[in-house]
């Protein structure tokens, strides 16, 4: 027997949940995609905020063991990946 636990994200069968929604969040949503690609879209999205969390947290980990990124290092890799000027903050993503 398969149990939420055994499959990672985006894999399985489907399970119905009720989601609450601003109206706002709701309409942008639907006008998207329309009415019935919600649940589809909504899936995508969750799927991406769980890998933007599982980042985070290896990003935690390795500064917890390295300590944090040098904003300097950073900005020129960000120039050398993006062919622009390091900026020399690391502040813009």
């Amino acid at each position: 027997m398969t149990t939420d636990s055994d499959v990672p994200p985006g894999d399985g069968p489907s399970s119905g949940i009720s989601v609450s929604l601003t109206a706002g969040t709701l309409q942008a949503i639907r006008e998207r995609v329309g009415k019935r690609g919600v649940s589809a879209y909504l899936e995508r999205a969750a799927q991406r905020q769980v890998e933007r969390d599982n980042l985070d947290e290896l990003i935690a980990a390795f500064d917890r063991t390295q300590g944090p990124a040098d904003p300097e290092a950073v900005a020129a890799k960000r120039a050398k990946l993006t062919g622009g000027t390091p900026s020399g903050t690391g502040a813009a993503a």
